[in-house]
């Protein structure tokens, strides 16, 4: 028996199966198209995948999206050449107004901002810690309002006393990565801020200057300054310090009194403001005593008369009693 070689029936399968494949007719493609090529799937390590993430995203276009549409870069800076849009001036205005923590304004931990009206003050937070934003010191607290209040933990609380307290608003965020803005209104002015999050940097306390406090306290040294020198106006070569204090030592009790030949000037120590002031009586020839003229400068009683004998009373029960007395009548009456 004649056997077949194999490879006769291998071809012969292969003609079978094309045959099965290939449409023959006027309906048969012109071309057959190959089938694309097979392309083994290949195990990329994290750092590998993190550089075709980066390398795709950088090809595509950056886009800068706000509240609005959609815009470029370009458009946002201003740089197209047409009118800036409404929410365009808005976004550049605010990034104008942004002021950032410098080294320059740093008082041991404290980010001392300079106090300008509109401006945009950056704080910036972190989870588990706490910031302190203070205030002028004598500046009451109005409201404070968070764009956030549910993942941002605010509280208050005051420092000092009277004229001196100094309110601090404390605040925390839950969780790095949020960003909200925060207002807080006082007796005397508006303060903007944005709180951004981070995993670690934040700013312990915040506090501001401003350009005002100074004049306010030249002011205030000027008036003291005055206060210390004593009535304006006063002839020194027409002085005449011939009185001498004696009976009771309150702590409102006079240091010295003197007249111009006119007028007796008495002075008190400083701040008689800070408790009651002691009226003046004049004691005449018969003893009796008599409310005067007078009227506080700084700290001086100016009486519009001279007398010889005078007494400070203060009390009911268990009088404070300081006398003022001529030593030059005295003397002329020896």
């Amino acid at each position: 028996m004649k056997r077949t070689p194999k490879i006769w029936i291998l071809l012969g399968a292969v003609f079978l199966t094309a045959c099965e494949t290939i449409e023959i007719g006027p309906k048969a493609p012109d071309i057959l198209l190959d089938d694309e090529p097979f392309i083994e799937a290949v195990y990329l390590s994290e750092e590998t995948a993190e550089e075709v993430n980066t390398a795709l995203i950088a090809a595509e276009p950056i886009v800068a999206r706000t509240f609005g549409p959609s815009i470029t870069p370009a458009e946002l800076s201003g740089d197209s050449g047409n009118e800036l849009r409404p929410y365009q001036a808005i976004e550049k205005a605010n990034a104008s107004a942004a002021i950032e923590p410098s080294t320059a304004n740093y008082m041991n931990a404290i980010q001392i901002y300079p106090y300008t009206r509109g401006a945009l003050y950056q704080v910036y937070t972190a989870p588990e810690q706490v910031t302190d934003i203070a205030l002028q010191p004598g500046e009451e607290l109005m409201s404070v309002s968070a764009g956030d209040t549910v993942r941002w933990v605010l509280g208050d609380t005051v420092s000092g006393a009277g004229d001196q307290a100094q309110v601090h608003i404390l605040v925390k965020p839950i969780q790095a990565g949020l960003k909200t803005n925060l207002i807080i209104t006082t007796s005397r002015r508006a303060y903007h801020l944005e709180l951004h999050s981070f995993r670690e940097t934040y700013m312990a306390a915040v506090s501001w200057r401003y350009s005002d406090q100074a004049l306010v306290q030249r002011k205030a040294s000027l008036q003291t300054t005055q206060a210390e020198r004593g009535p304006h106006g006063l002839q020194l070569d027409r002085l005449r310090f011939r009185y001498e204090i004696s009976g009771d030592k309150p702590h409102w009790r006079p240091t010295r009194v003197f007249d111009d030949s006119r007028k007796v000037y008495i002075q008190f120590p400083a701040r008689l403001d800070q408790g009651e002031a002691p009226p003046l009586f004049v004691v005449g020839r018969d003893g009796k005593s008599q409310l005067v003229n007078y009227r506080m400068q700084g700290n001086y009683y100016v009486v519009d008369r001279l007398f010889a004998l005078a007494e400070l009373r203060l009390g009911e029960k268990n009088q404070d009693v300081v006398r003022i007395e001529r030593n030059d009548l005295k003397m002329a009456a020896r």
